[in-house]
């Protein structure tokens, strides 16, 4: 092979495996949906677009890649001035769980369960709490395992609701672990308890509490329950999401939270923090295709005020470090092993060369 085609042949490969070396560009999705005011969101791995939720109507619409928005759905039968928080897809039966909040002019708390092909309701649950005279009963996010029961969290009263899939609730976990910890009751979240769940594959539950911070491990079979030992408090803790590797991550107004562990939950590590925009109020995280993780910024406080209105909110893609780091490393081995070949050839045509004069001579 002639010199000057091995050397292009390098350089093309060099231009190839340089942007391995570096940071790729951070994904921003800046979607429009007049006062959606997302508090939720969640990705449909088989339509491959995210889900989320209105804090001002009974909605859920879809946001594509390219920030294309439609309406999934509308369901204005639902009781007046109701709205979703938690919202899950459940892809083993092909629906859509969402928990419903209203107000007024009576407080209703339920979770609606929608098929994702015909968009039609399934069923709506009224989800009430048997212990609290609390008008509101605090229904807030859900999870759904694989045999499609569903798990709701109540952050008023610090207990987890079970719905099957014919849509019959119970009351699933009323652990003493969740009410061990103080509350400090300065902080704007003082009054928000369990929040954001999701079901891990292993057979249980994590669940997020926000105004201790703490991080809970929930048997999915018996509703027992158990603090995971962690290196510091998640705080404000409030969307949770968890990647194929095990890895969590756990949302909240002023970070994301990254953490591991190799004791299948018992304990785990706080290993890293992005810092988050804090006045778009970030309230859930989700994982993407191919492993990419959003924050939304929904502006959720804006959107609980009510006497705002807004266009415009993002997903916004967080790189994380690992991330970050494999890339660099395989781009350096890729170039070594490159520079190697490269060298390789050159001796060999040196080789080539000296054998070729010694026969001329």
């Amino acid at each position: 092979m002639p010199f000057l085609k091995l050397a292009q042949i390098f350089i093309t490969t060099l231009h190839a495996i340089a942007g391995l070396a570096f940071p790729r560009e951070i994904h921003v999705i800046n979607f429009r949906s007049p006062n959606l005011y997302p508090e939720s969101l969640t990705w449909d791995p088989v339509a491959h677009h995210f889900i989320a939720g209105s804090l001002r109507n009974p909605s859920l619409v879809s946001i594509s890649s390219t920030a294309a928005v439609d309406t999934l759905i509308s369901d204005p039968s639902l009781p007046a001035k109701s709205c979703f928080l938690g919202v899950t897809v459940d892809p083993f039966h092909n629906r859509i769980l969402a928990v419903v909040y209203s107000h007024l002019p009576l407080s209703f708390n339920g979770l609606a369960a929608y098929d994702l092909q015909s968009r039609h309701r399934l069923f709506l649950t009224p989800l009430s709490d048997p212990y609290s005279t609390n008008t509101a009963a605090g229904a807030n996010d859900v999870a759904v395992d694989p045999d499609g029961n569903a798990y709701v969290t109540n952050s008023a009263s610090n207990f987890i609701w079970k719905v099957n899939p014919e849509g019959e609730r119970s009351v699933f976990s009323r652990s003493s672990s969740f009410t061990t910890y103080p509350v400090d009751q300065g902080t704007p979240y003082s009054s928000c308890g369990l929040n954001g769940i999701v079901y891990v594959s292993e057979g249980y539950l994590l669940v997020v509490q926000s105004n201790t911070g703490k991080l809970f491990k929930v048997n999915a079979e018996d509703g027992t329950a158990e603090t995971v030992l962690l290196n510091k408090d998640l705080t404000g803790a409030d969307g949770v999401a968890v990647k194929s590797d095990g890895v969590v991550l756990v949302a909240s107004q002023q970070k994301l939270y990254i953490i591991k562990s190799n004791s299948s939950w018992s304990e785990g590590v706080v290993y890293d923090e992005k810092a988050l925009d804090a006045e778009r109020f970030a309230s859930s995280v989700a994982v993407g295709g191919e492993e990419r993780v959003y924050v939304l910024y929904g502006h959720v406080y804006e959107g609980v005020m009510g006497n705002a209105e807004r266009e415009e909110f993002s997903l916004v893609e967080v790189e994380l470090e690992e991330e970050s780091e494999e890339g660099s490393v395989w781009a350096f081995v890729l170039i070594g092993l490159a520079v190697t070949y490269f060298m390789f050839r050159r001796f060999q045509m040196r080789q080539l060369a000296t054998n070729m004069n010694k026969k001329i001579a």
